[in-house]
């Protein structure tokens, strides 16, 4: 099975620019040891190293070294990886063909009862290793967890050196990025649409805030929000067929739902505050967003087909940027708490408090990972702005150090690619 993935349309891959830093300790964390492949140094990516790094920032495994020379074709000895403490075992090799491309063939063990979990076999593209790594971790976090592994996701970003800004589609770790806008003046708010086809964003290269949607393969863009004044805060329905966008086109900022072609506009919010940064419930029936109508920004939710208006923040008086888990179940947001902004997570199927789970003071741009068990912020950290993961407890989290710019707003992709 190949992946021969197309790469990214729209700009040439840009050189790594991330390095990953893991931190913390997690409850329970699975011990496994991953065996470099055998002839993975003649490729051009050190595949059992990608696979590593993406089990360890998931926060439900500990890496378990080793100095093995095993493949997928040797059958382990098992009580000498239980007496390495290993749990599990994931071995592989990397070949290249004839016609250029890399054999990656792979397999996973469970130590403890000795079992065999499967493996596979791709013939990949040069440029599909990395991609090809992340869908090895997939298999393995899938095969341990029983949840879907999002390793071989992908995240949009904001850049900005100098009075460049840099709208960017990246692999889940920050790498192999692609440059999908430049632009001199500002680019916010990114958001992917349920399909990871398309991204809307906020440009300003016509002076004012404008909404933009462009094809991720090919690049092409349109606006589909340019009204009078301020155009802002895109955020896709679950279904993909609607946009709920900030407008102020009537005053004050108010928010609308459109079609995906920009038409059909019909205002949702009615107040004399600032409504703004809406986010879907994922079954579609409810919208997020937050208001100063009582005084201070704070988060709200209201039905799409009438309902009243439903406060859920009260324990700082600064809530902003909701970002609802894929089940419905948590959501995470930015509060203000003695002049810090802190990440933090509240149950909404339950009266739980808010539960803290940074200690910086800089957060911003929450986005839940498709399968719920990450979540993808912005922070400042020694002087630059830098993107991180968290596990929802707060215990494990990655920073994803750029070597070349500040990096703000990121948005986790859907499923699929």
């Amino acid at each position: 099975m190949a992946l021969g993935l197309p790469a990214l349309l729209f700009g040439a891959p840009a050189a790594a620019q991330f390095r990953v830093e893991i931190s913390g300790v997690g409850a329970t964390q699975l011990p496994i040891a991953i065996v470099k492949f055998r002839d993975e140094d003649k490729a051009t990516q050190m595949v059992s190293a990608i696979v590593r790094a993406d089990l360890e920032r998931s926060g439900f495994f500990r890496g378990v070294d080793n100095q093995a020379t095993l493949d997928e074709l040797a059958q382990p000895v098992m009580g000498e990886w239980r007496a390495r403490a290993a749990d599990a075992l994931v071995v592989g090799s990397v070949s290249r063909l004839a016609d250029g491309r890399f054999d990656v063939r792979f397999k996973l063990w469970d130590v403890v009862k000795g079992s065999d979990l499967g493996g596979q076999a791709n013939a990949v593209e040069p440029a599909d290793l990395r991609l090809a790594a992340h869908r090895i971790a997939d298999f393995v976090y899938e095969k341990l967890t029983g949840d879907k592994g999002v390793f071989s996701t992908r995240i949009v970003y904001v850049t900005k050196g100098g009075s460049r800004f840099t709208l960017r589609v990246a692999d889940a770790d920050g790498e192999g990025g692609q440059v999908a806008l430049n632009s001199n003046e500002p680019i916010i708010s990114p958001a992917w649409s349920p399909n990871g086809r398309e991204l809307a964003y906020v440009s300003f290269e016509s002076q004012k805030a404008v909404v933009y949607s462009q094809d991720v393969m090919t690049g092409a863009r349109r606006p589909i929000a340019n009204f009078r004044g301020s155009n802002s805060a895109p955020a896709w329905s679950p279904d993909g067929q609607t946009l709920a966008v900030t407008l102020s086109r009537d005053g004050g900022s108010q928010i609308f739902l459109m079609g995906r072609d920009g038409g059909n506009l019909r205002r949702l919010t009615n107040s004399s505050a600032i409504d703004t940064e809406p986010a879907f419930a994922p079954d579609g029936r409810s919208l997020y967003f937050v208001s100063d109508r009582g005084g201070s920004p704070q988060i709200y939710r209201t039905g799409l087909n009438g309902g009243g208006v439903e406060r859920l923040t009260f324990a700082s008086n600064y809530n902003i940027s909701p970002a609802i888990s894929p089940d419905g179940r948590t959501m995470a947001y930015i509060s203000r708490v003695g002049g810090a902004f802190r990440l933090h997570t509240q149950d909404l199927t339950a009266n739980a408090q808010p539960q803290a789970i940074t200690d910086t003071g800089d957060d911003e741009s929450p986005s839940f990972a498709p399968n719920g068990r990450l979540i993808i912020y912005a922070t400042r950290a020694q002087g630059r702005d830098v993107l991180m993961t968290s596990t929802l407890d707060g215990k494990i989290k990655a920073r994803l150090v750029s070597t070349t710019a500040d990096v703000r707003e990121p948005v986790w992709s859907p499923f699929g690619r």
